[in-house]
């Protein structure tokens, strides 16, 4: 490598370095000097619609690959990017927002440019809000540490970075990049955490009945390996939540279900209720993750592990990192028999009934379960599977995912219209995996232009559009006039946006047609899926009552 190279350079081989080989985004002046060196370089561009959906891209491609990245002009651009970095901050996904911002001659006189509020700190400040790092490169002498110090810190935290670049900082010569980096990796305080361990030996020992649930941030902060080797030494068994669902394969014979608090389904609800000691490993407590709040674990025989910190019973221990707590635990326990843990995996418990085909009724119109039983029939090994907030998530979540598949839904922050975007960004990730979409009617009309992006780029993903007439998650909370939307024909919109397969579907007939065809495609397949306004699962309806309570809504 070269002894100098340029701003830009520097900035694109470390983006490279780090897995990151495309970078989504929409052209505007003020960045158009880094896009002309990103098309000279190993890393793609894709442009997307506009800058929200290329942030939602972005997050999808960081899910499936370990980091994203988004770029847009100063000011407008940025600006309407910014609820989906915020979506990337609050669900801890490692997107790097990469602005094209005015010369630093102006940054210094301020003149009233376009696109410019007068101050222009302005976006740095409101970035730097829902970001772990943030900089302004005001030269190429700083440039590449600055550079390494942000990256740095969107793979140590696991969530997005900000790097304002001023245009004519992109050809400032700088030093070439050095060594590799890689996080900062905490390292636990030895004493706390042998006591840490010491105690929660003791708890799981005495333990009769002990289960774990596995969490969100074995996922983020890829421990998958580390927490596989946990479950084959200690032979617990473990149940997911819907934001660490997929943690490890559905089909693990360790795993017993999705977990919901009272909305789970009975046997992984009762076998919860049953346990006298509760692991948390990287869980989140949402509303959404538990059922609305509707856990009701004791603090008495709960062990909840985060990533720099443990808490047994009553007791918190600070600066104990997970990996090593994780470890610790593993070498301290024995190991126990599936006999003496009443273990039910999901597998086993599915199989009766998914040995058995589909009987389609072909007049009968679809339900929203009986969709979704289908759908759950015909996803196929190592898919990935999105679903949107609504119906969608709510649904899909309760599906037994198949081996090697991965589940993404924004189950936290839950903005509405995030899954056309990240569908985008996960295909471009893993082009040699089948992308399955879940998404509602209402959801759609918000980011829907992205699908002539996936025409565009030649994806191939199968997109199950759920046609309820409106926004069903905001009716089960309160049904009211601002909640209907303008109907579309949308399975008609590949053709208006360049092509595919567009398929009508109202009864199970109907749908097992559509399924057919779709196994063979070679091309994205829309499949408009028309069901009940209010037709939705058990666990949204539960979700949407405490919602309402929540916000004080009295219909």
């Amino acid at each position: 490598m070269p002894a100098e190279t340029t701003v830009a350079e520097y900035l694109l081989t470390r983006l490279k370095q780090l897995g990151v080989d495309h970078i989504f985004g929409v052209p505007g002046d003020f960045v158009l000097g880094l896009f002309n060196e990103i098309i000279k370089s190993d890393v793609t561009y894709v442009g997307t619609c506009n800058e929200l959906n290329a942030a939602y891209a972005a997050d999808g491609y960081a899910r499936i690959r370990g980091m994203g990245a988004f770029t847009s002009t100063y000011g407008v651009g940025e600006m309407s990017a910014i609820n989906g970095i915020a979506g990337a901050f609050a669900e801890r996904v490692p997107v790097v927002v990469i602005t094209g911002s005015p010369a630093t001659t102006h940054f210094k006189l301020r003149p009233l440019l376009h696109h410019t509020m007068g101050d222009y700190q302005i976006p740095l400040r409101m970035y730097e809000r829902i970001t772990v790092a943030s900089t302004q490169i005001p030269s190429g002498a700083c440039a590449p540490s600055e550079i390494d110090r942000v990256l740095t810190a969107c793979l140590t935290h696991q969530q997005p970075v900000y790097i304002s670049l001023p245009a004519d900082s992109v050809r400032m010569p700088c030093h070439a990049p050095q060594s590799l980096i890689g996080p900062n990796l905490p390292r636990s305080d030895p004493a706390v955490l042998e006591e840490a361990i010491r105690e929660a030996h003791c708890m799981l020992s005495k333990a009769k009945l002990p289960i774990i649930l596995g969490g969100v941030e074995l996922i983020r902060f890829k421990l998958q390996a580390e927490f596989s080797q946990f479950l084959t030494a200690t032979g617990l068994p473990y149940a997911t939540m819907m934001l660490g669902k997929t943690v490890l394969s559905e089909q693990h014979p360790q795993y017993i279900g999705l977990y919901e608090g009272d909305h789970s389904a009975p046997a992984v609800r009762g076998r919860v209720a049953a346990a006298d000691c509760i692991l948390e490993l990287g869980a989140w407590m949402t509303d959404f993750n538990t059922g609305g709040f509707s856990t009701h674990l004791n603090d008495a025989n709960t062990i909840s592990a985060s990533l720099r910190s443990v808490k047994v019973r009553h007791h918190t221990y600070e600066n104990v990192y997970l990996p090593e707590f994780m470890l610790g635990l593993m070498q301290a326990l024995t190991h126990r028999e599936p006999e003496t843990l009443e273990m039910h995996s999901a597998a086993d418990r599915h199989a009766p009934a998914l040995a058995q085909p589909f009987q389609a009724v072909a007049a009968q119109p679809l339900t929203t379960a009986r969709f979704f039983e289908r759908a759950g029939r015909f996803l196929a090994d190592n898919a990935i599977v999105i679903a949107e907030t609504g119906v969608s998530l709510f649904s899909a979540a309760e599906i037994l995912m198949p081996e090697g598949a991965t589940f993404i839904g924004q189950t936290f922050y839950g903005s509405i219209g995030y899954t056309v975007g990240a569908t985008l960004g996960a295909g471009i990730a893993a082009p040699d995996r089948r992308v399955v979409l879940f998404v509602g009617d209402g959801a759609f009309q918000m980011t829907g232009q992205e699908l002539s992006t996936i025409i565009r780029q030649h994806l191939k993903p199968i997109i199950f559009l759920l046609n309820n007439d409106g926004y069903t998650i905001e009716r089960v909370i309160s049904d009211r006039v601002y909640n209907d939307i303008q109907p579309w024909q949308y399975h008609k919109l590949v053709d208006v946006y360049g092509g595919g397969l567009g398929l009508d579907v109202h009864t199970e007939g109907e749908l097992e047609e559509a399924l057919e065809k779709a196994a063979s495609a070679d091309g994205v397949v829309f499949i408009e899926v028309h069901t009940g306004r209010m037709d939705c699962s058990e666990s949204l309806h539960a979700a949407g009552q405490a919602m309402a309570k929540n916000n004080q809504l009295d219909d």
